[in-house]
């Protein structure tokens, strides 16, 4: 009987203290891998024959910047009607359709196809899917005819104003789900050291430029989605190459900044609100949020639990959107200016809230969503695309590389 109760405290009691900890309980049923599976292996074994598409395919005439250096041009920009040859003017929330937006979908193809073979990787342990990942890799980030320059100088530029803007650091977003997926091939034999040495070092000095350049740092600072995008895309990446000083940074900021003046008393973010396309930003910045705290979260300072004194936290921000995802002709705002019929699509914060609460209702509002959406609008604002990457298993336990 001793020996029976010694051998439970030792091995159940410890398993049980896990699934706690990691919010890896089934929820009627919810199995992850099983939902992801189909569609994840069906996408990876038409990306393997996908060649790698660098910044270096091809260039703008515009961009101030050389061969690779990233360039992309500011959206709700056009020309001025009474000056036409003159610098553009602002028209917020519609998107002008002469973009060059070629470095911007070769970026969201990496992010895509990376982390589509990662994921098969993850399911499947086949090789075949990390070592054409690594291909991408090494193109992007290590090969020196090919590989990005690890700085943001030409990012959203306007004609006849900026040659690039502090605002196109929100563009390497979509490098979020990219170093989080270079960390996972990491374990893989097919990830040679000295790539991944070159992979990591590309994106040590990029969080280095966003750390520190005048441009990095007034999108750290600003006061609304783009703040809290610098904070995913700098956690990844801190989390990919160990930073623990940036980390420490972003949960600060989360709990004094994006919940403390960011988010009112209902949930929501007023910032975003006022904007032309309210509901799609609303959803980009939740998304935003509770992809920072799926990051940068640890068992001692759990963002998803972190409430201030009202109430505010990110339990309040999911709840005042869920019923919006549910019911969009119950939104109460203005609809959005475009793009209003192509949201909602698969949401990482309803995923994730949904693991986190143990909330099988949020778990059913997004499994019955859609999974892969074309439109590029959506794409540019959905960067974290595959869930494998940030939970896993049957029950849905987390891999972050924070523990939770």
């Amino acid at each position: 009987m001793i020996f029976r109760l010694i051998l439970y405290v030792c091995l159940v009691v410890p398993f049980v203290l896990v699934v706690k900890n990691t919010h890896a309980k089934s929820l009627d049923g919810f199995d992850l891998i099983a939902i992801e599976k189909p569609r994840v292996l069906g996408k990876a074994n038409s990306y393997l024959s996908e060649e790698p598409r660098t910044v270096t395919f091809s260039h703008c005439q515009r961009s101030a910047g050389g061969l690779h250096d990233y360039y992309s041009e500011g959206d709700y920009w056009w020309p001025d009607p009474e000056n036409p040859e003159g610098p553009f003017i602002r028209r917020d929330g519609e998107t002008y359709p002469e973009l060059f937006l070629d470095h911007r979908q070769a970026m969201i193809r990496l992010s895509e196809i990376v982390g589509t073979l990662t994921s098969a990787y993850i399911v499947t342990k086949d090789e075949q899917y990390a070592t054409h990942a690594v291909k991408h890799l090494e193109a992007w980030f290590v090969q020196s005819s090919t590989k990005m320059n690890p700085s943001l100088l030409y990012g959203q530029a306007i004609q006849g104003r900026y040659e690039g803007r502090s605002i196109g650091v929100i563009d390497t977003l979509h490098l979020t789900e990219v170093a989080r997926s270079a960390k996972i091939l990491c374990s893989s034999p097919s990830f040679p050291t000295k790539s991944q040495a070159g992979v990591r070092q590309w994106f040590q000095t990029y969080l280095t430029w966003i750390n520190t350049h005048e441009y990095g740092i007034r999108e750290k600072n600003h006061p609304n989605n783009h703040g809290v995008c610098w904070s995913l895309q700098a956690a990844s990446f801190a989390d990919f190459v160990g930073d623990e000083e940036i980390l420490q940074w972003i949960r600060e900021q989360f709990q004094s900044v994006y919940l403390q003046e960011m988010m009112d008393d209902s949930g929501g973010f007023p910032a975003e609100l006022a904007r032309t396309k309210p509901y799609g930003y609303s959803l980009f910045v939740i998304d935003a949020m509770a992809g920072v705290a799926q990051v940068a979260s640890t068992e001692g300072n759990n963002l998803w639990a972190f409430q201030l004194p009202d109430g505010r936290g990110m339990h309040r921000g999911i709840e005042f959107i869920v019923p919006y995802i549910e019911d969009k002709s119950s939104w109460p705002y203005p609809k959005d200016i475009m793009y209003w019929k192509e949201w909602p699509v698969r949401h990482p914060s309803l995923l994730f809230a949904g693991l986190h609460y143990e909330d099988p209702h949020y778990l059913h509002v997004w499994k019955n969503l859609e999974a892969d959406p074309e439109t590029f609008e959506v794409k540019r604002n959905l960067p974290l695309r595959h869930p494998l990457l940030w939970v896993s298993g049957n029950e849905g336990d987390s891999v972050s590389g924070t523990g939770l």
